[in-house]
């Protein structure tokens, strides 16, 4: 149910990003390391909590890396090379995980995901991909499989041991193409809704909102990636309390829009 706000209203929402978290390896059980990170920082999660994961430890943990050395580049990933200055291999592994090339030219590679988003190299990457030592720097790192599936378990993992109905988010750095700089967005969501509908509620004078959608996944995860930073602050969940809005079942999906109301391809 939704309550009209007063002037005297008051929220807050507060972010905590979980301390001494350990780097992330192939198999580990992340659920297990949240909740050893939630003891640290002596949180106990309550229904209405939301937890936001970094989508490099969920690659990570679900064993999402490729080697350079081993990809052979097909005909198109060196036509795609040539245009964008880019590593053929790296080309070809970008292809495997896209429906469409969108946009290519000098150092840029913009795909449609096989998710459906549209990204910069369909979110492949070498940066914070683990030690940089001999032989290890053709190492790429993709995206998770199934982000939505993996925010479900997640979060079913986290009540059956704790008992608070909370959200979970997987978040990816993602560019803008009418705006310069990286923003967090979210891949997966579950337990909140990714999109909220406004459409029909009251404004402050009482009228009825006609085309607000919040992209409220996003939010969120553009907000704990203030925390989680670029480079090697190493803290890769953050958790939130104070969420003003009423959870439903929801995954990132829903935030996909649709080809034909997509007025930039």
């Amino acid at each position: 149910m939704w309550y009209k706000q007063t002037h005297m209203s008051f929220a807050q929402l507060t972010l905590t990003a979980l301390p001494d978290f350990p780097l992330v390896q192939p198999g580990d059980d992340l659920a297990a390391l949240i909740l050893r990170g939630l003891q640290a920082a002596q949180i106990q999660l309550a229904d209405g909590d939301v937890l936001a994961v970094a989508q490099k430890i969920v690659s990570k943990a679900e064993g999402r890396t490729v080697r350079l050395s081993q990809v052979t580049a097909s005909a198109r990933a060196q036509e795609l090379a040539a245009l964008t200055h880019k590593d053929a291999r790296f080309v070809e592994v970008v292809l495997s995980e896209s429906k469409e090339v969108l946009r290519a030219h000098a150092n840029t590679l913009i795909v449609e995901h096989r998710l459906g988003f549209v990204c910069a190299n369909a979110g492949v990457d070498r940066s914070n991909v683990g030690p940089h030592a001999a032989g290890d720097d053709d190492v790429l790192l993709l995206l998770p499989i199934n982000p939505d599936a993996t925010c479900e378990a997640l979060r079913a993992r986290l009540h059956a041991v704790t008992g608070a109905n909370v959200g979970v988010l997987i978040n990816d750095s993602h560019g803008r193409a009418w705006r310069m700089g990286t923003v967090g967005v979210a891949l997966g969501a579950a337990g909140l809704p990714a999109l909220l509908d406004l459409r029909g509620q009251p404004d402050l004078f009482d009228y009825a909102l006609q085309v607000t959608q919040v992209g409220l996944a996003d939010e969120l995860a553009a907000a704990a990636s203030a925390l989680m930073g670029q480079a090697n602050e190493g803290r890769p969940v953050v958790h939130l309390r104070g969420v003003p809005y009423p959870f439903r079942e929801g995954n990132a999906q829903e935030l996909i829009r649709p080809k034909s109301m997509d007025l930039f391809r």
